[in-house]
């Protein structure tokens, strides 16, 4: 392992700065991008009436882990000034019948393919979130939310073997962005066969892959295509193995190439949703930089040279969380995932 010191931490007024910025958009319903097939006339409804807890930040997905965001630092830090207002969000949205709600907008035919896969993935880490937490009120919010992880691991238990290819774009499609976080829930609850078919799949889907040439970033992509593939098969690949992948996979990364790698995205207009992205792929490559950083052997002189490019791109990422709603209403998760790795 490689720890390395950083400029950037993760502290409680840090903390209570992302909290209230998640809490100023969770119920704020429009604007709103609504994901939603409508089959009929029945269908024009609202986003509150469509989705009684998912409502805000935009975007259902954008909502969900809006709600992980405050889990995660209430269980971090109980005594955030912010702590009350959380509780009372989370317990007045997070009830059975809202749940049920969630649930059976899933089950219409017109949803299928409803926020495949980024969406089904973050609503798996919210729920492996509340199930982590020790606290009564984590427990009970875990057990509430359940049905709504299970129809989720349902979908990808359907959808992945079927799945011929892997989607390697850096937006919401990416499915070794999805698969990096179901993973992530599958061993926190104990879902030994979900967890081996997410394995299976990364393994069908990448194993094979070398001398990536990182063509990236798009000028909409919020994740590092190669950066993401590289942090899912840390995760599912024993430590020798991965090693032996990931020289193979990024051979000269120790030159620092390929380049693009080593150098924070540029942001031309933050009002624009789409170019906004580009904020979230700096903070998501210093969130992988830092992973892998840590998990190539001891010595490794790409260990350096990894962390170094984390905090630049940190740092680009950071400065920029809050400021204009199109960012506003997400980039402080993937801030708090690179600030955790």
């Amino acid at each position: 392992m490689n720890p390395q010191p950083s400029m950037h931490t993760l502290d409680a007024a840090l903390a209570s700065k992302f909290a209230g910025l998640a809490l100023g958009h969770l119920t704020r319903e429009y604007p709103n991008k609504l994901d939603h097939v409508m089959a009929s006339a029945a269908d024009v409804q609202s986003p509150r009436a469509l989705h009684p807890i998912f409502y805000g930040s935009f975007d259902w997905h954008s909502c969900v882990h809006g709600y992980w965001l405050i889990a995660r630092l209430y269980d971090r830090f109980p005594e955030l000034p912010e702590a009350a207002a959380i509780r009372s969000l989370i317990d007045t949205h997070v009830t059975d019948a809202n749940v049920a709600a969630e649930v059976a907008y899933l089950q219409r035919p017109a949803a299928r393919g409803f926020e495949r896969p980024y969406g089904w993935a973050w609503l798996l880490a919210l729920a492996g979130q509340l199930h982590s937490m020790r606290s009564t009120k984590g427990q009970q919010w875990a057990a509430t939310l359940a049905p709504l992880a299970h129809a989720f691991v349902e979908r990808f238990i359907e959808f992945l073997p079927k799945s011929t290819y892997p989607l390697r774009v850096g937006t919401h499609f990416n499915t070794a962005f999805a698969l990096t976080l179901a993973i992530g829930y599958a061993r926190e609850t104990g879902a030994t066969a979900f967890e081996k078919l997410i394995v299976e799949t990364a393994c069908r889907w990448y194993l094979g892959d070398a001398d990536c040439q990182a063509w990236e970033p798009g000028g909409d992509e919020f994740l590092s295509s190669s950066l993401m593939e590289a942090e899912l098969m840390r995760r599912v690949l024993p430590e020798a193995e991965f090693a032996a992948w990931f020289d193979g996979f990024l051979p000269r990364l120790a030159h620092r190439e390929p380049a693009t790698l080593f150098m924070p995205a540029t942001v031309t207009d933050r009002s624009d949703g789409k170019l906004a992205h580009l904020d979230g792929l700096n903070l998501s490559r210093a969130w992988c930089q830092r992973s892998i950083a840590r998990a190539i052997p001891a010595g490794d002189p790409r260990a350096p040279l990894l962390e170094a490019a984390a905090n630049g791109h940190l740092a680009a990422g950071l400065a920029h969380v809050a400021g204009d709603y199109m960012g506003e209403h997400w980039l402080a998760t993937f801030a708090l995932l690179a600030l955790e790795a």
